[in-house]
């Protein structure tokens, strides 16, 4: 089952998910924070897959606690929970590391998916923000800077040991990621990859 931490100031809020999310049979909150500074504390000695977390808190901004959480805790899925529907915070968000973006209006469910599908490795929009983004982007294709940084060191031709070794990661997990981004942009293999990478400049 996956676990959740939560940090978000609201208490009602907050009450809600762990109704919602726990009785999901998908995923159940294992903590809750109501500051940046609790959520250190927290995921230091909490095993947490997916972290939900507001962008407004009383000690700091989430959107640059993001790219903080990412570096200390790479494998860690980071899906957002603001009120702000906004393409620019969103972007911002994504471009520090989140795994996805969903606005505190979502009905339940649509949270549920969203811890499902940022712990599948991919990418979860709530509708509002994806056609935010479909309308001011071009490239439909939206990399997190872990898969930039994956796709360019495959563009210059390091093997699954070297990008492990670079990226400090496991062998097994950069050929998870590897898979995942074939499929993340439809990609028969490396070559027709690397191919669509220089021409939708995804890199």
């Amino acid at each position: 089952m996956i676990t959740v931490h939560i940090t978000d100031d609201h208490k009602m809020l907050i009450e809600g998910l762990i109704l919602s999310i726990n009785e999901s049979n998908v995923a159940k909150v294992t903590g809750t924070s109501s500051s940046l500074a609790q959520c250190r504390t927290a995921l230091d000695t909490e095993i947490t897959d997916v972290l939900l977390l507001d962008i407004n808190l009383p000690d700091g901004s989430g959107v640059d606690f993001c790219s903080e959480v990412k570096q200390k805790y790479p494998d860690l899925k980071v899906l957002i929970l603001t009120t702000h529907n906004e393409y620019s915070i969103a972007k911002r968000v994504m471009h520090n590391g989140a795994s996805g973006y969903i606005l505190k209006n979502a009905l339940s469910e649509e949270v549920i998916t969203g811890i499902e599908t940022v712990m599948s490795g991919q990418i979860f929009l709530c509708d509002e923000i994806d056609v935010l983004i479909k309308k001011r982007n071009e490239n439909p294709i939206w990399l997190t800077v872990r898969e930039q940084d994956l796709l360019r060191l495959i563009i210059d031709g390091y093997t699954n040991q070297e990008i492990a070794d670079k990226m400090y990661l496991s062998v097994e997990t950069i050929k998870t990621y590897r898979k995942n981004l074939l499929l993340k942009l439809g990609a028969r293999n490396s070559m027709v990859m690397v191919k669509m990478a220089f021409e939708q400049k995804l890199v």
